[in-house]
């Protein structure tokens, strides 16, 4: 490759496949270097840019930040290199532009499209420059957010100089950087300190709602300060070394006693005497408890195996499901604004005992149950003619899963579950409203129609079991089989909760893998986060994240996002997706809409298809009555607190929520005083994730 010089005001030679800046000035001085005067053909040697005699570093080629108010920015670099695009094209050249001042590695199609949006561009701030042999000349340019560039140049000279360039730009902005990271680091610390400095007692009471609103949003300033220089810490860091995560704090705030008691109390109590205002309302320190203090466990019994489950005794579910809008009463106002005073920033929400009356009448394993309202499209899935099909199939069934387990935007949150708590429940589909995608869409019926089946033979039966398998960390697994298609899911899901300021963050960390055993392929699939916004006002849920879904056998994979409302404008609930070929890197289907209301998905043949979720065809579960469940099943353990919460008496629902509490608590010091490991009963351990003790692909 030969470069040709070219000055400040763009020109220069115009015969050269690559150029260079010709000079880099210095404040009131003529150039340090000349770039075009150096090497042998037109092309300048690395000694004319890195040292030899007088000349400068890397650095003084481009404009530098540092070096003086009269200087003028220009590229340190720019010419061809071969960038490697994909499996199907190979090598391509393309025209690369190194700013060394905005430390930006940019390319494009070619030089005379330089002046328009680059198709690519790669902060070197933390990059890592590497020489591989994989081809002839070739380097690889890591950034610091998992970005990669292969590139490759013409001679072993070529090659050398631009690895040169290349890492001096990624050292001086890393420096830069680490003083920049330092100066926000102490300057969060000062406001740290001053904040803890205030006093602590006062005149005013304690539930003065100006104190408690200031005291809240400081912390969320802080929080979100606190987000973004973590996350300019992994920006800087993220290529030196891994990151490590914390482990969950072993210290818990608890909140035990009755809410209307408790706020009564705290109305005659003054911030010097807190603690014993609050009688009723207890910020303990409690080792070892979660959410729902999850210590009620069984004790397993040697050898033994799951108990069976009888389907006769299921009956379909006809249980209420509203829940009634969590309102911005002003006793319950108090509590939160309480209850955010007291956390500290950077506390695990999983760790909170939160009060009763933001919960809602159902388990989180019923919750991961109700994503299986549309079980036809779930059965569809297998019944396509090709892998395109049964891909954009499952993408289908996937966006329209959460709005029925969500219960749409509702702010409430279900039952922690307890360690050994299982739920168990059935489907039947009729065999005539399963078909194929490209058939039509069986359920676009209306909501409210409870599909039954008339006679068994003429139904599929889709099964579900969920088991929380883990205390530290809070693990539930659900498993879901349906035989006659040959179908079944196996999920494990972690939920970590954290404090987000004026919202809370929920991430499900963990993967589910859809296994069609009639054509051997496996969809393994990722969960979104939750969000629950404006906790001091009205309570909404949103999702958010990004998602994948992919199948080594058959080479297709989706990325869907789930957006989140940016603070100022735009649309709730928005979810888009695409699913792609990667061998031949074909995008074969694009969807967008909202992920609780309409959805439209568009296939590569032009085709159209329109999904209304507010109309799809819900599926009521079959669940055996109260007096047929065990113990430990959700809805029989649950009940009490649930009675309650129905009839609106918080107070007693709390009372019924601490006896299991303390109860759990005395059953797990007896099994750790006997050392006793904990046994699940439906699932087993394999590496970090688990699987169901009796899978459909091992039983045939």
């Amino acid at each position: 490759m030969e470069r040709a010089a070219q000055g400040a005001d763009g020109g220069g030679g115009s015969n050269s496949s690559s150029r260079s800046s010709s000079r880099a000035t210095s404040a009131g001085s003529s150039p340090s270097c000349s770039l075009a005067g150096r090497g042998v053909s037109g092309r300048p040697s690395a000694a004319g840019l890195v040292g030899g005699g007088s000349r400068s570093s890397p650095g003084s080629v481009a404009a530098s930040p540092s070096g003086g108010g009269s200087r003028r920015r220009e590229p340190a670099l720019e010419g061809v290199l071969s960038k490697y695009t994909n499996l199907l094209q190979g090598w391509q050249n393309r025209y690369f532009v190194l700013d060394f001042e905005a430390g930006i590695l940019q390319y494009f199609v070619n030089e005379q499209s330089k002046h328009q949006k680059p198709r690519g561009a790669l902060s070197l701030s933390g990059a890592i420059v590497s020489l591989s042999d994989e081809a002839p000349h070739m380097l690889v340019v890591y950034s610091a957010s998992g970005e990669m560039y292969k590139l490759r140049a013409a001679d072993a000279k070529e090659k050398q100089f631009w690895v040169t360039q290349l890492r001096a730009c990624a050292k001086y902005h890393m420096e830069t950087s680490s003083k920049m990271m330092n100066q926000v680091e102490g300057q969060q610390k000062n406001l740290v300190h001053a904040i803890e400095s205030l006093p602590g007692s006062g005149p005013l009471t304690a539930l003065d709602q100006d104190l408690l609103l200031l005291k809240a949003t400081s912390a969320a300033t802080l929080s979100c300060l606190g987000e973004c220089l973590s996350l300019l810490q992994q920006s800087v860091h993220q290529g030196a070394a891994p990151s490590h995560k914390p482990g969950p704090s072993e210290n818990i705030l608890g909140w035990h006693g009755s809410k209307s008691h408790s706020t009564e109390q705290l109305k005659n109590g003054t911030l010097g005497s807190l603690p014993s205002a609050s009688a009723n309302i207890t910020w303990a320190i409690l080792p070892n408890s979660t959410e729902d203090e999850q210590t009620l466990q069984p004790e397993p019994e040697p050898n033994s195996g799951p108990e069976l489950v009888l389907s006769e005794d299921e009956k379909t579910d006809n249980e209420d499901k509203e829940e009634a809008e969590l309102g911005v009463m002003e006793d319950q106002r108090s509590v939160i604004l309480h209850l955010i005073s007291q956390l500290k920033l950077g506390m695990d929400l999983t760790k909170v005992v939160l009060p009763t009356f933001i919960l809602e009448k159902r388990s989180l394993l019923e919750m991961y149950a109700d994503f299986m309202a549309h079980p036809d499209l779930l059965l569809a899935v297998t019944a396509g003619a090709t892998p395109e099909e049964r891909v954009i199939g499952f993408v289908e069934y996937y966006l329209t899963a959460f709005h029925e387990g969500r219960k749409g935007a509702l702010a409430k949150k279900p039952y922690n579950p307890i360690i050994g708590e299982t739920f168990h429940c059935s489907w039947e589909v009729p065999k005539d409203r399963v078909k194929p995608k490209r058939t039509g869409l069986p359920s676009l019926a209306g909501c409210h129609e409870h599909p039954v089946a008339d006679d068994p033979a003429k139904s599929y039966k889709l099964r579900f079991v969920a088991e929380q398998v883990s205390h530290h960390p809070p693990i539930s697994c659900f498993y879901c089989e349906c035989k006659e298609k040959r179908l079944c899911i196996n999920t494990h899901v972690w939920t970590k909760s954290k404090f987000m300021g004026m919202s809370v963050g929920v991430s499900m960390i963990g993967e589910g893998v859809l296994r069609l055993l009639e054509h051997g392929e496996d969809y393994v699939f990722t969960l979104p986060s939750a969000y629950a916004r404006s906790i001091l006002t009205i309570p909404w849920v949103e999702l958010g994240g990004k998602v994948s879904i992919s199948c080594a056998k058959t080479g297709y994979s989706a990325t869907v996002t789930f957006h989140t409302k940016p603070f100022y404008g735009g649309k709730v609930h928005r979810v888009t997706a695409e699913v792609k070929h990667n061998p031949t890197n074909t995008i074969i289907c694009k969807a967008h809409g909202e992920w609780n209301g309409t959805l439209e998905f568009t296939y590569s043949n032009g085709e159209t298809k329109v999904i209304d979720t507010t109309t799809l065809l819900v599926y009521p579960k079959k669940i055996r009555p109260l007096e047929k469940q065990g113990p430990m099943e959700s809805r029989n353990l649950w009940q009490e607190v649930t009675r309650y919460l129905r009839l609106g008496d918080i107070d007693a629902a709390t009372e019924q929520k601490r006896r299991l509490e303390e109860k759990q608590r005395i059953e797990e010091r007896k099994r750790e005083s006997l050392r006793t490991p904990w046994q699940p009963k439906y699932f087993i351990q394999e590496g970090d994730g688990w699987v169901y003790f009796n899978p459909l692909w091992k039983a045939h």
